[in-house]
């Protein structure tokens, strides 16, 4: 092991392996904080470029776009209120408040502290538990996904606002758009109403970009006066403190630590990914707060839970792929690919036939995330002279990058007529009070829940197998847990009585 570690450390430390990285990592912040532009979209690009490199070089230089990408998000979420990228939802919910109340420095310094924190986490615990946690994921079969989803669907009760039936006619909203399109299965066109704009469905990241980006530009220029003083998207005062940040981070260990797990285990699991664990990870530490009514205005504990849920599920992602050969997402299918371009055969030898490149793959992941952080830091200044920006050419210039992001998605103008409509749809919905964020909860977990629901059945017809496989059976039970523990904090906050709920 000794001998694996310090070949795959004289590999990594070279100059032209450094420089490629720090080219990602810059990347991959840069990429990801463009709504539109995915973490996955910027590591197949980048996959073409690696392969004259050697393997571990390559693989390191994709490994950092891909740091960076879980952190790049953050930064329009935070500065403008749109998530770039779908890991950076449940950022939005407490980053943008925080910013527009004058403190644009703390959220983003808070997020990017919580991403490196989150990465560091994953990466111990990528190297310590790899086998374990991988045979655990491994044995989720079609029953287990499913009720995994509908564990994750009670996140909706949480996310609900101040009316639980709105909230859950948003989640229902979302789950019904997951449905128009063609069938996941069988190919068979459902609930288009002969109409072509529909014929391919509704991408998930037209109805993200949306909901949030043109429902958000729609509310900034609702007062012309406004727009025509040339008044800021943030005003007040901007102040960057990092270190102040660092203490805030550190001072909440069990929010940190626990967020982290949450985005490893997600990320272990394959298929979930970063949306998912950073919603979870948000509403375990939403749950979890002396202060929840905080959560939703601005609060510093939501920041953290989201980030680094998010990010962890980085080194949560790799264990299936280094352990067994099976990617946790899209991410690390490409990076499975570039192994395989170079000759390493992915599965459960890897770990065996070249320790080398897998324990250089665990400092890479170290590397890229100290990259990061001192990056991120060093150009968040630059990035907080977006809040100086005048309305009049900030929202011109983000509504023509979200309209070019959903064009480019798959080069259908169809996507753009989509695009308007569903953040007329988010407008409409923020002024009658609806919450957004079940709506982009469903649309996330629908396609999956269905597919699991559809595929378990195909393979047995008794539906009580969901009640009687183990872990079905504790994720099922915990989701019923959290829906009563969701309408008691509920009830006990807006003060009603049950029948009103």
């Amino acid at each position: 092991m000794l001998e694996a570690i310090l070949s795959g450390a004289d590999q990594l430390f070279t100059l032209p392996t450094l420089l490629t990285m720090l080219v990602g990592v810059t990347v991959g912040v840069i990429a990801a904080a463009i709504p539109g532009f995915t973490i996955t979209m910027a590591i197949v690009l980048t996959l073409p470029l690696t392969f004259t490199m050697p393997p571990l070089q390559g693989v390191a230089t994709m490994l950092a776009v891909y740091i960076g990408g879980y952190t790049g998000g953050m930064i329009s979420a935070a500065l403008l209120g749109i998530p770039g990228t779908p890991s950076a939802v449940a950022t939005t919910f407490d980053a943008f408040p925080m910013a527009r109340n004058g403190e644009p420095g703390r959220a983003l310094a808070l997020g990017i502290w919580a991403s490196f924190f989150g990465t560091l986490i994953s990466t111990l615990v990528l190297i310590a538990a790899a086998p374990p946690l991988a045979l655990i994921a491994v044995k989720l079969g079609a029953w287990e996904y499913f009720s995994l989803v509908v564990f994750a669907l009670t996140i909706v009760a949480s996310l609900v606002g101040r009316s639980m039936v709105r909230g859950l006619m948003a989640g229902l909203l979302g789950l019904l758009i997951a449905t128009v399109g063609a069938d996941p299965l069988m190919g068979v066109t459902r609930f288009t109403f002969d109409l072509r704009v529909l014929s391919a469905g509704i991408p998930f990241l037209v109805v993200l970009i949306g909901i949030y980006a043109v429902s958000q530009l729609l509310r900034e220029v609702e007062n012309p006066d406004q727009v025509q003083q040339g008044r800021e998207l943030i005003t007040g005062r901007i102040e960057f403190r990092p270190f102040a940040a660092l203490r805030e981070v550190v001072m909440n260990p069990i929010n940190l630590f626990r967020s982290s797990m949450v985005g490893v285990f997600i990320g272990a699991v394959p298929g979930a990914g970063g949306s998912i664990a950073n919603l979870l990870a948000y509403d375990q530490a939403k749950r979890g707060s002396r202060h929840p009514e905080e959560f939703g205005k601005g609060s510093s504990e939501g920041v953290i839970a989201s980030e680094s849920g998010n990010s962890a599920t980085s080194g949560g992602g790799l264990i299936p792929m280094i352990a067994l050969g099976i990617p946790g997402s899209a991410v690390d299918a490409v990076l499975m690919a570039a192994l395989m371009v170079h000759g390493i055969g992915v599965g459960p030898r890897l770990i065996m036939d070249h320790a080398d490149t897998v324990y250089g793959m665990f400092m890479a992941m170290f590397v890229a995330g100290v990259m990061m952080l001192v990056i991120c830091l060093l150009s968040m200044r630059l990035f907080l002279k977006v809040t100086s920006i005048p309305k009049s050419v900030i929202v011109p210039v983000v509504l023509t990058c979200c309209l070019v992001g959903a064009f480019t998605l798959n080069n259908r103008v169809t996507d753009i007529y989509l695009l308007l409509g569903i953040g007329v749809v988010g407008y409409i919905m923020t002024k009658l009070d609806y919450p957004l964020a079940p709506l982009v909860l469903g649309v996330i977990l629908g396609p999956i829940a269905e597919t699991n629901l559809r595929r378990a059945l195909m393979t047995n017809e008794d539906w009580t197998l969901f009640f009687t496989r183990p872990i079905s059976a504790v994720l099922l039970g915990l989701a019923v847990i959290s829906i009563v523990l969701a309408i008691r904090y509920h009830l006990r906050q807006n003060r009603i009585r049950p029948e009103e709920a």
